[in-house]
């Protein structure tokens, strides 16, 4: 699979909750991270995702929301995702900001160069990343 998103993670679907219209899928990624996604329970039926199976999850940069502590406020992001800041490198007005996670795998962020500076962000330091479950894109194999 090739794509232009800079965010792909592997796992295994732990659960599917069907509403009315959208399902909650939860994707396992490992290392006791979890993502959970929202989509039409058309593509739940299209994607046939069910407990067990591998599916992506994919999320494009600009959606990645970064937090110091995801715990001093809350948010309706459903995803969580802290590890520590291995890249950030700025830009004229962006900045891509690269957080690896403790299993390994990697969430980068496209933030603006005065979120960077509001946040103090460093190489090195223990950050959260936040996706809305409705960010999240699921694909699997053919």
């Amino acid at each position: 699979m090739q794509s232009s998103c800079r965010n792909r993670f592997s796992g295994t679907i732990s659960a599917v909750h069907r509403g009315a219209v959208n399902s909650e899928v939860v994707l396992d990624i490992g290392e006791g991270d979890q993502l959970i996604a929202i989509i039409t329970n058309s593509s739940v039926d299209d994607l046939d995702l069910q407990s067990g199976k591998k599916a992506y999850a994919l999320v494009k940069a600009p959606w990645v929301i970064l937090t110091k502590d995801d715990r001093q406020f809350k948010t309706s992001a459903r995803n969580s995702l802290c590890g520590k800041v291995v890249s950030c490198q700025e830009g004229a007005i962006n900045a891509e900001v690269i957080v690896e996670l403790p299993g390994g795998q990697h969430v980068t962020a496209i933030v603006t160069n005065d979120s960077i500076e509001a946040l103090d962000i460093k190489v090195g330091e223990t950050i959260c990343a936040l996706i809305k479950a409705s960010h999240i894109i699921l694909a699997v194999a053919r």
